[in-house]
């Protein structure tokens, strides 16, 4: 049996890291939600207990370096399901960029094994053991607009979610490694975006607040190593953006619309800048 599930992009409306955990792993502060860019994951069933992974790029290992693999290990080894799963990646979200492809990819696993091997798991339940395989999965495994906490675990779905908005993303050509920024932070100079304004934002409905307020702690340090980042940034604004974001620990940066025909204008242009560029819309 055959389960396909889709994989969506998300982003970070909002990004802070107020300090850091003893083990050195960051504690969070972030709104995200997710965007109509998405891989297609197909999920097999098979009796023998092989997780085989298989994808459309060079560029995703299949091996045990694959969020989808070690999720679908995690959840097998955990419930001591004695089966096997084929899983092939339809990969259109970029690599190394931002948007939590990986993240979702395995996320979008959990849920379909937990159907595939009738395991009963709630998406509360599989969100907890996806944060053992990075700290996007609990939100991914939901892929609704939230506040999410802690490490990644506490995810509060928002209700109103974001209202139905265009984007426009832009990719440079470079790929961040997030341990490597993670541990470039410095905490006594960190900007801290107001989150709690965003969060208004999304409540009321209040575009010009959300716009104004959205931010990323990160972006200093990135942009620091990645200048393109900045680059891109400008251009957003130059073009027409009011606001350009850089998603998660970059490089993909971001612009929200409510006008269709505003978000194509920044589009075509952007896209002359820079080549791997994304008009989508929010789920």
């Amino acid at each position: 049996m055959k389960v396909i599930e889709k994989a969506a992009a998300k982003i970070n409306l909002g990004l802070d890291t107020p300090f850091r955990h003893p083990d050195g792993m960051p504690e969070w502060n972030m709104v995200m939600t997710s965007i109509d860019l998405a891989d297609y994951v197909a999920v097999t069933d098979r009796p023998e207990t092989t997780i085989e992974v298989l994808s459309n790029t060079g560029f995703l290992p299949n091996d045990h370096r694959n969020l989808a693999y070690q999720a679908a290990v995690l959840l097998q080894t955990t419930y001591h399901v004695n089966r096997g799963a084929l899983i092939e990646i339809d990969k259109h979200i970029p690599v190394a960029a931002g948007l939590g492809g990986g993240s979702s990819d395995a996320a979008a696993v959990l849920r379909a094994l937990n159907h595939l091997w009738h395991l009963g798991l709630s998406l509360a339940e599989l969100a907890r053991l996806g944060l053992k395989v990075d700290s996007d999965v609990p939100y991914c495994v939901y892929g609704k607009t939230a506040h999410v906490t802690g490490r990644g675990e506490n995810v509060a779905v928002l209700n109103p979610p974001l209202k139905p908005s265009w984007l426009v993303l832009a990719k440079p050509h470079v790929s961040v490694s997030t341990p490597n920024i993670l541990r470039q932070i410095d905490y006594a100079t960190l900007a801290h975006p107001n989150i709690d304004q965003v969060l208004e934002g999304v409540a009321q409905d209040d575009f010009a607040l959300l716009d104004k307020h959205m931010g990323n702690a990160l972006e200093k340090v990135s942009m620091t190593r990645y200048p393109e980042i900045h680059q891109i940034k400008e251009r957003m604004r130059h073009y027409g953006a009011d606001h350009a974001v850089m998603s998660g620990t970059g490089p993909t940066v971001f612009a929200l619309f409510r006008q269709q025909s505003r978000a194509h204008r920044v589009y075509n242009s952007i896209r002359g800048f820079c080549s791997e560029a994304y008009l989508v819309r929010s789920l």
